[in-house]
């Protein structure tokens, strides 16, 4: 009788994969991914570590799967004015990468070092996401007449969050001075999309 009970109330599949990532989450949260652990996950989660190392091959894999349950899905600013828009774009990313959970990000990312694979599953760091993101406000813009059509190129658009990222790397501080992104946009995005194409 008491083993048919085990067997009934034992979280198996999707359950205990949900219980599993908001207990990394919550560790996460608490102590960071230099303080992420295995067993502490397990505990927490009610399970054993072969349950976690089943689903995620390492501490990595699993705090990267744990963060996408932390980060949230933004939709892209239409103020009506490109330089807002883009301005709100990197302000946003300048208050993320500092906050407690970008500080979370950052070690994610130093961790994960080329592992390209891995980042690609982070919402906000997938090349894929920023650039539609930004492939977006750039073409509310073209359809207003504020931007040059042959602007509308991946590289072309996300070249704001790319010098915003660099600050980052180069300064080695994870904010940047709201100046800088105020050069950045006036200095060289506006003129770049609005001058695309021009002799």
């Amino acid at each position: 009788m008491r083993d048919d009970l085990t067997t009934q109330t034992r979280r198996r599949g999707a359950t205990l994969e949900s219980a599993i990532l908001r207990a990394a989450a919550a560790e996460l949260i608490e102590h960071g991914f230099a303080g992420l652990t295995m067993d502490r996950v397990a505990k927490r989660a009610g399970t054993n570590k072969n349950a976690i190392y089943r689903r995620w091959p390492d501490r990595l894999a699993l705090g990267i799967a744990a963060y996408r349950q932390l980060a949230t899905t933004i939709e892209p600013p239409d103020t009506g004015v490109l330089r807002d828009d883009a301005l709100e774009l990197l302000r946003r990313a300048n208050r993320h990468w500092s906050s407690p959970l970008g500080a979370v990000l950052r070690e994610l990312l130093g961790a994960a070092g080329g592992a390209q694979s891995l980042m690609a599953q982070v919402p906000e760091q997938s090349a894929d996401a920023m650039t539609a993101m930004w492939l977006t406000v750039l073409g509310r813009a073209v359809a207003r007449g504020e931007a040059d059509p042959a602007a509308l190129h991946p590289r072309v658009a996300t070249v704001a969050i790319v010098l915003l990222r660099n600050e980052f790397v180069t300064r080695g501080v994870p904010t940047a001075p709201d100046e800088v992104l105020i050069d950045i946009i006036d200095e060289v995005y506006l003129p770049l999309v609005r001058k695309r194409g021009q002799v």
